[in-house]
Order: C-alpha cells, then structure tokens, then sequence
C-alpha cells in the first residue's frame, strides 16, 4: 500500500458527518476509514495510469476536511457544475486535472479520473471521466514509482 504523508489534523466521525451534512454528500464507508486515518496528505509512490490511451498521471494531493491548503471544501466548491453529478474532487495532478470519489451509484465508492483538456459544456457528459479504482484502498494500491 501507498505510504501517506503530510497528513493533516485527525478527524472524529461527527467531523466527517457534519462535513457530508454541509456538502450534501454521502461518504462511502471505505472513504471515511481513510479520512479518519490519513485525512489527506501526499502519497508514495504517486503515479498511476489513467488508462492505455490517455497514459500515466501523477496523484499530487489527496483532500482533507479542514482548515489547511488542500481540502475537500474548497475543492468541491471550485469543481461544482464542472463534475458530472454525484461526484466529488478527492485529489488532484500537477496539470489541474481530478481523482474524482463517486458518491451516487451507479459510481458509488468508485474513483475516476476527471480530465479538464477534455472539459464538455455540459457537466453530466462523462466522456472525459476515466475509470480508475472501484474504490480508494484499491486505487492506492493501485499506485507505483516512476522508473524514469
């Protein structure tokens, strides 16, 4: 598994529960073992591949609940009306692209990758969402070095 960094304060379950009550969201239970453990940070190893067409990205930053730099608060605010609906920006690359969390099924508990050169007019298209984990322990699992 990915070795987590630079995590941020720890989180109690009313924390997180307030949080999905403010932002309307609907965490998995998988997703909120990881934010009372990590609550976001970096991560190592950090890439991982997008898919056979699109290649490799790298995963910057993982989101926190709180006041710091990186958190989920901001993020969901900048990216609403941009992400189909029932998704949330976990994390996010160098290139201003999103590791996106699926709150709503069919994509629930799911992690996508959503790629902004691709952006549509109409946020619900998914043609520029890219399938990645079937949910964040797999995704991190998922991730390895770079050997160039």
């Amino acid at each position: 598994m990915a070795e987590i960094f630079g995590s941020h304060n720890n989180l109690s379950l009313e924390q997180i529960e307030k949080f999905e009550i403010e932002n309307n969201v609907k965490f998995t239970d998988i997703y909120i073992k990881f934010l009372l453990r990590w609550n976001g940070g970096k991560v190592r190893p950090n890439v991982f591949m997008i898919s056979e067409e699109q290649g490799p990205s790298v995963l910057n930053v993982l989101y926190g609940i709180g006041d710091m730099y990186s958190n989920l608060t901001d993020y969901i605010d900048i990216m609403d009306e941009r992400l189909p609906l029932g998704f949330i920006p976990i994390g996010g690359d160098p290139s201003g692209n999103a590791i996106c969390l699926g709150t709503k099924e069919p994509y629930y508990d799911h992690i996508y990758f959503w790629d902004h050169e691709q952006e549509s007019d109409t946020p619900d298209d998914m043609s520029n969402m890219y399938f990645l984990a079937s949910d964040i322990d797999v995704f991190l699992n998922k991730l390895y070095e770079d050997d160039e």
